[in-house]
């Protein structure tokens, strides 16, 4: 990442207060819906994108996204509102285990006694 781009993330305050941030970032999946919910629309616009430009937080910013409209991420984040509202949309993808554990088979261990030589 570019210096002055990590300034300008850095610089970016977050539009929600640190204690929900952190409530979402530890948050199941059913919960983070809970939590979204009680957040406005327009606040919910700008965490989505904030939470979308930080690659820890990006998961987060799907999920908000998916419950935004296209016009507001649009209007707030330019072309990366347009990507993170298309991507928002798409389908999971497999996790790396999952795909793993889809392509192999199971390994089974043998129960008897090995013969002697």
């Amino acid at each position: 990442m570019l210096p002055e781009h990590r300034a300008l993330l850095e610089d970016e305050p977050c539009p929600v207060p640190d204690e929900i941030l952190g409530e979402m970032y530890r948050a199941n999946a059913h919960g983070l819906n809970e939590l979204i919910a009680t957040i406005s629309p327009a606040v919910r616009v700008l965490l989505a994108v904030y939470c979308y430009r930080r690659a820890h937080l990006a998961s987060i910013g799907l999920a908000i996204a998916a419950t935004c409209d296209r016009d507001d991420l649009t209007d707030w984040g330019g072309n990366a509102g347009v990507v993170l509202f298309e991507r928002s949309r798409e389908a999971p993808p497999l996790s790396p285990s999952s795909a793993y554990a889809t392509g192999r088979r199971k390994i089974t261990l043998a129960t008897g006694l090995m013969p002697a030589k």
